[in-house]
This record gives C-alpha cells, structure tokens and sequence, in this order.
C-alpha cells in the first residue's frame, strides 16, 4: 500500500492548569501535537502507512520522539535533522486553539527553519499516493510559505491527491504577508478541502453573507457552506470535497454538524449535542484524518462526514493532541446516535 504524506510542524503542548495550579505543584502535563502530526497519528492508529514530513533538531529529547512516533508505527524518513529547538505552545487546560489563552513559542524552531530547495520532493513522496497538509505551515514565516508551495507542485507532479486543512491562525500571520495573497496558490491542486465558511473567508477571501448567517439558523449556515464550496472549487478546479464544520457553545452543551460539499450535491452529518469536553484541541484534526480515512476507503460521502464527524466528536471527549479511539468505537459511537 502506498503511504498518506502529511507536511507540518512537531509541536509540544505545555498545558498548564489555572489559575496557577501549575506553579504550586511545579507540575505541567506535555502532550505530543501539531495539526499535520494528528492526522497523521490517527491515521496511523487506523492501520493506513503514513509518512511525517516535518524537521526535528539533533537532540536527545527530538531523538525520543521520533521513537515515540516510530513505537506508533508512523514512518520518520522524511523528518529532517536540522536546527536548534522543537516548536512549543502553551494551552491552559480546558482552552480553545482559537481562544487568546494560547502562546506560541515557535520562532527558530527547526520547521520554521526550512528552507526552499533543500528537500528531494520528488524522491521523497514517490512511495505516497495522497499528500496532506494545512494552513497553519504557511502562516509561519515566508520561506516555511515556499516550502509548501514546493512539496504541493512535487505532489502535484506525481499525480497524489491533495488535502488541505484551513487551519486559520490570526496570531501566526504576523510577517508581512495576508493569508489571501498565499493560500489560494497553495490550494489550487487540491482534491479535498476541509475548513469552516470563516476560515475560508479569512485565508481565501471566500465571500461570507453575514445578512444571511445573521440568522444563526441552521438552514443560513448550510448554504453560505454551499457558496463557500462553489467559491472553492473556482480557485482549485480539480476539489472533489469541500467540508464545512459547524461547532456552537450552547448555554448547557456544545452543537456540532458538518457539510460534504461536491459539485452536484450538498451531504449534512447527524447533528451532535455534546454535554461535556474534556479537550478541544486536535477536534479538527481528526475529523480531517476521517474524511481522509473514508477517501483512501473509497466511501460514499454521506459515510464520509459521517465518520469524520463522529470521530471529531468523540475527540473532545479525550485529553492531549491526537486521538486514540479506533474506528470500530467510532462506527459504535455512530450506531448508538443513530
């Protein structure tokens, strides 16, 4: 079986417990993440070959990771060696990606580092068949910009499908350069693309109605998901699916769906009343690893986000970056919803 690329960053997450708990018992749980390498990992963890593209510097603790991702069964060819440092965020328990209690300590970090012209793409996905990456690699500095510009035209050239998550991170974009001048490039070969219609806004420059979501109605919300997917596959004419996921904190509960768009229909998955989290990070991730997971299957798209979008549910209910459930307590998961 050929491999499922996945190009981004390693990070780990220092998730302190507040207020202050953290001090007093000089304790801080570190959790293994990244966008790109949670996919990766629950891919892995479903039994599809998976090669990490990512650079790591030379150092005890990066060499412990790469056992550690190796011991998971994801295969680290691709991990560059160069660099001083391993990217770093801090995340108060409880707290949201997008919340303004998350601190990047990412700067120099040996991804950041990576330069243009210094990778063999050619040689390096010629073992894959799908190459998956996100919005958040971009964000980071110009040349990281390049990067992936290269390794999506290498993918491109080889005949992989291409996946993109619309990871948008307002405290990234910080070197001079708006999102909507970057990302509709690096989008234009992809087959899959998974995001929200404010994502898409933000980093494509997709058109929102805001009279018409106003409403907050679910109906207003599925077909601005609709014009975001038309506007979509303007700037990458070979999409086969855009998804849309909607997550909404109720007074006693968090409402969640998702949309497949393709271009003759428009499937919406079971609508999910969650009652407690115990983690919002990686929820994304690993609906993407799930829309992925059922592409490679070669699913209808009704079981498609289906399944990414049970999967993303039942990751708000674990603790750390990546999943741990399996497929077979998904598709529970799913029958007891109904």
């Amino acid at each position: 079986m050929k491999k499922i690329a996945c190009l981004g960053e390693f990070l780990l997450r220092m998730s302190p417990e507040l207020p202050a708990t953290w001090m007093q018992q000089a304790s801080m749980p570190v959790y293994l993440g990244g966008a790109e390498f949670n996919v990766a990992a629950a891919l892995s963890h479903w039994q599809h070959p998976v090669k990490y593209i990512s650079a790591l510097p030379e150092n005890s603790m990066a060499d412990d990771v790469l056992v550690e991702m190796q011991r998971m069964g994801i295969d680290t060819s691709a991990i560059q060696r160069i660099g001083n440092r391993i990217g770093i965020y801090f995340l108060p328990q409880g707290a949201d990606l997008k919340n303004a209690g998350v601190i990047y300590d990412r700067a120099g970090s040996s991804f950041a580092t990576l330069q243009p012209g210094t990778i063999d793409w050619k040689n390096l996905l010629s073992d894959c068949e799908l190459f998956h990456f996100s919005a958040i690699s971009p964000a980071l500095n110009a040349t990281a910009a390049r990067v992936c510009k290269e390794a999506v035209e290498a993918a491109a050239a080889l005949g992989l499908t291409i996946s993109v998550d619309l990871n948008y991170r307002n405290k990234l974009w910080k070197y001079g350069t708006a999102p909507k001048e970057v990302m509709p490039e690096l989008i234009q070969h992809c087959s899959i693309v998974m995001g929200n219609i404010w994502s898409a806004a933000e980093l494509l420059g997709a058109p929102l109605d805001n009279s018409l979501i106003a409403s907050k109605t679910k109906a207003a919300y599925l077909q601005q998901a609709t014009t975001t997917a038309a506007y979509i596959r303007e700037l990458a004419p070979s999409c086969s699916w855009v998804a849309n996921t909607f997550r909404f904190d109720q007074q006693d509960s968090i409402q969640y769906y998702a949309t497949l768009d393709t271009r003759d229909s428009q499937v919406v998955s079971n609508e999910w009343q969650i009652q407690y989290i115990i983690d919002r990070v990686g929820s994304g991730d690993c609906f993407m690893a799930g829309l992925l997971h059922s592409w490679v299957q070669q699913s209808d798209i009704a079981a498609a986000v289906n399944l990414a979008a049970a999967a993303a549910v039942g990751k708000l209910q674990e603790k750390g970056d990546f999943t741990r459930q399996t497929l077979d307590s998904i598709h529970q998961k799913m029958a007891q919803h109904g």
